[in-house]
Parts: C-alpha cells; structure tokens; sequence
C-alpha cells in the first residue's frame, strides 16, 4: 500500500473499542500454539480499559498506564480450587488503553502486542520462565492476527 493510500486509511481511522479490541484479542489468542491454548483454555481473559483503583493501589502503580495486563490468580503449581477465597475464578486482565499506549509508541501490530501481553500473563499462570514464553511466541502464528 502506498504511503498516500495509506494516510488516507489512517486518518479515517479509530481506536479500536472494548469490543473491537476483544475480537483481537480473541485472534491473538487463536494464534498461539494449539499447545499452549490446551492448557490455558478454561483460563477467562477479561478486557477492560484501565486497571481498577484496587489494583492500582496494591501494585503501587504510579500511573493506571503502567500495567498492560495482569494475571489474578494463584499459579498453577500450588494447590487451590478453581476460585479465589472471594469467590472470583483466576483470570487474565487485558487493559485496552495502556496497550494502545505502548502500541503507538512501536513498532509492532496491535494483535502481536496483545498476543505478547496474553503470553506472559498467562504465563504466569503456568509459572513460565521469560525464556519459555519467548519460545512460545515464537511458535506463534502472529502473522495471521
């Protein structure tokens, strides 16, 4: 696509909304090893625009921007049932507006972006080292997203 045409995409162009955004999401998804998704399938991934003011908090974050994601949940190598104490199933958080923050700012597509941010958070789920969710990316299909 030329520069001209593709200007003329962009300026017609919108930030992806909650809905949007999941449906890439869901792709990013699909695009990881069929392996992986095995494991992590019962796993909710939840979108949301920003990290609550409870999180914020907890993790001392200086700005509601500085977390793209978050894995809420006991890793998978402890014993615990299926919910926390609260009642709450382990999920993964996908925070829409920090991601297209960092989206902006690089290089990379929207979909490798989410598709990086569900790795390591649901690797951390799996108790993962960063090497073990750099392979899995790998294997990844991301040029269909």
């Amino acid at each position: 696509m030329s520069t001209e045409k593709a200007a003329k995409v962009w300026a017609r162009a919108a930030a992806p909304d909650l809905a949007l955004f999941e449906a890439i999401a869901k792709a990013a998804y699909a695009a990881l090893p069929d392996q992986f998704r095995a494991l992590s399938d019962a796993l909710p991934i939840r979108i949301e625009e920003l990290p609550s003011d409870d999180v914020i908090r907890d993790m001392g974050l200086e700005s509601p921007f500085d977390l793209l994601g978050l894995y809420q949940g006991a890793d998978i190598g402890r014993f615990r049932t299926d919910y926390l104490a609260d009642g709450t199933p382990d999920m993964v958080f996908l925070y829409r507006r920090p991601i297209l923050d960092v989206w902006a700012e690089g290089e990379e597509t929207l979909g490798k972006l989410i598709a990086h941010v569900l790795v390591h958070e649901i690797g951390h789920h799996f108790g993962l080292s960063d090497a073990d969710m750099d392979a899995i990316e790998a294997r990844a299909d991301l040029d269909s997203v």
